[in-house]
């Protein structure tokens, strides 16, 4: 399975993102913003958490207007898997590839601990090794991670079975404590959690590893 790691300038969690993807058995390309193509056989499109461009306007609003945004968006239209963590899910909103938006923290302070996430849909090679319902702890860091959709938007979400992860007791002032979404396809995720600094025992914690294992093993299998 090949993945692509997307690397802006601001990005601080591209280089743990590639070696989650490599430890579960996935070949790793490091892609930068001003590529305007991923590599040949990409299976999965990884932008990972951080700060691109500092922020500025939006949360991941320049990074989506970036030539490599353009290919992101190519490679889902074509039913390629992409994942957005943090920041990506940021940026994955600003390019319409999920709904909703990420707006500033509920509290207006910035939120880093480790946060309890339940597991509210396993339809999807993202969290197909987890049992609904299933319990985790993840940790997050973000500032503008209050995710917001209108009614309508929420009830679709609910109905087509697309929310993926709720925090468990609040965190960020999210919608019905929404802390990750799928698509209409269900192959693209944003999620505001960090799996991929959750992925080794030695350092505390591994609960985000079955993420990237399920997830290499899954699309392995279908290729």
């Amino acid at each position: 399975m090949k993945a692509a790691v997307i690397t802006f300038p601001g990005s601080n969690c591209d280089r743990d993102l590639a070696v989650a993807l490599a430890a579960a058995g996935a070949q790793v390309s490091r892609v930068w913003h001003k590529d305007d193509h991923l590599p040949s056989g990409t299976d999965l499109v990884a932008v990972p958490g951080g700060f691109s461009f500092g922020d500025y306007l939006r949360c991941g609003a320049i990074a989506a207007q970036s030539p490599i945004a353009r290919a992101v968006s190519a490679h889902a239209a074509r039913g390629g898997y992409v994942l957005g963590i943090c920041n990506g899910f940021q940026v994955l909103t600003e390019l319409g590839l999920l709904p909703g938006a990420l707006m500033r923290n509920g509290g207006l302070s910035f939120v880093c601990k480790d946060a309890a996430l339940r597991v509210e849909s396993t339809d999807s090679a993202f969290t197909d090794g987890w049992q609904r319902g299933e319990e985790l702890i993840l940790p997050v860091a973000h500032h503008d991670g209050n995710y917001q959709i209108d009614a309508e938007g929420l009830t679709r979400l609910k109905d087509q079975d697309r929310i993926a992860f709720r925090y468990v007791g609040g965190v960020n002032g999210s919608v019905d404590d929404i802390a990750g979404v799928l698509s209409e396809n269900r192959r693209v995720l944003g999620m505001m959690p960090h799996p991929e600094r959750a992925v080794e025992k030695r350092l505390g914690n591994d609960h985000g590893a079955r993420m990237f294992a399920g997830l290499v093993q899954g699309l392995v299998a279908a290729a």
